[in-house]
């Protein structure tokens, strides 16, 4: 018998997150190891009216692919994707993996390449997204290797993870609408605002958020959230900042990361473990070098490091930075084939302030 908190987790992704509604088209993504919870979502789908279809990847074919494919089948876009990204309406994706360093050995630059050759694919469900046209969320289901990842032992890390997303309470709505709400009060006391100012010993940084939108991200795209978020002005952000945790691509960690800004522009960059991998994500094109995200974590359900930036990224005290793409329902203008994030702990002697007000202090807020 299923893990009710598993049965828990697909009602959440299928009627909060998404809300599939009667005869919508509803594709469900996930790797064979996470066919558990892809079952129980497929049939939350059914009893909600929605028509689903189902979308299996694989770990090992993934590195196939990436290891062998020419540049041709690299560049060749899958036709059937394309009309699923052009004409659905829902998109609900449940990550998980069975080796979280199973791309270590894979050329940055074939990551690189393949993620260039999909962008249209994001670029479309994006603005699909932003025009309301196409919903979406991603959720993460506990495996040994994730477990491995979190130095936990897979009950812990299934605890943590079911935890995170509230799916350890009777009620999980309930308790996001609470999320929902207190984050609300920040989105609105920052609509309106022009220049944040970030201090602190890991940062010093200046940006604009003239003209942009912040999201309350209360669980409707990500399962676990809790964070507020906006694409800042392109070419607004100057200074320095250096990330407290590694940041995982393509299943290499790069660590000790630090970026310089000049006029949005990242004009120097360093790394202590990986640094080919962050030159290669900087290099990618003409957008990433510039930050698409500026996002302030409040999920204090989160309160540790995982390797897994669903999961890492809402850490209750923390910020992130996204490089390249931008969400175009912020008003961010960057567009780029690469969207990573990296993350910055504001928990020690530290502060954020807003039209020269003071925002947050320390990992909390003082509005």
């Amino acid at each position: 018998m299923s893990d009710v908190r598993m049965l828990r987790l697909a009602d959440v992704l299928v009627n909060y997150s998404t809300q599939v509604q009667k005869g919508e088209w509803v594709g469900i993504l996930g790797d064979v190891s996470a066919l558990p919870l892809l079952r129980e979502v497929y049939r939350t789908v059914l009893c909600a009216g929605g028509n689903p279809t189902l979308f299996i990847s694989d770990e090992t074919m993934n590195r196939i692919f990436a290891r062998e494919a020419s540049e041709e089948q690299i560049n060749w876009l899958d036709p059937t994707q394309t009309l699923y990204i052009d004409q659905a309406d829902v998109f609900i994706r449940v990550g998980s993996s069975t080796n979280t360093r199973a791309m270590t050995g894979i050329d940055a630059r074939r990551v690189q390449a393949i993620n260039v050759a999909r962008r249209p694919w994001l670029d479309r469900r994006l603005t699909r997204a932003a025009e309301g046209k196409f919903k979406w969320v991603g959720t993460w289901l506990p495996t040994d290797a994730s477990a491995q990842e979190a130095n936990m032992s897979l009950e812990e890390y299934a605890d943590f993870v079911y935890g995170a997303t509230f799916c350890d309470h009777d009620d999980p709505v309930a308790q996001w609408l609470k999320i929902s709400e207190m984050q609300q009060h920040k989105v609105d006391w920052l609509a309106g605002k022009r220049d944040v100012k970030l201090r602190g010993p890991q940062v010093d940084l200046s940006l604009s958020i003239e003209g942009r939108t912040f999201i309350n991200s209360d669980g409707k795209h990500n399962m676990p959230s809790g964070e507020i978020f906006t694409g800042p002005v392109e070419e607004s952000v100057n200074g320095w900042v250096r990330f407290s945790y590694p940041s995982i691509v393509g299943g290499r960690a790069v660590s000790g990361i630090e970026l310089h800004f000049h006029d949005g522009k990242v004009i120097d960059a360093k790394a202590e473990q990986n640094q080919d991998l962050l030159y290669a994500q900087l290099d990618t094109d003409a957008g990433s070098r510039y930050l698409g995200e500026f996002a302030i974590g409040t999920n204090f359900g989160i309160n540790r490091f995982t390797g897994n930036i669903l999961f890492d990224e809402k850490i209750g005290g923390t910020i992130h930075c996204a490089i390249g793409m931008g969400y175009p329902e912020t008003g961010s203008l960057n567009r780029s084939a690469v969207h990573w994030d990296m993350i910055c702990d504001m928990r020690t002697d530290s502060e954020i302030w807003v039209d020269g007000e003071l925002l947050y202090r320390d990992g909390a807020f003082t509005v």
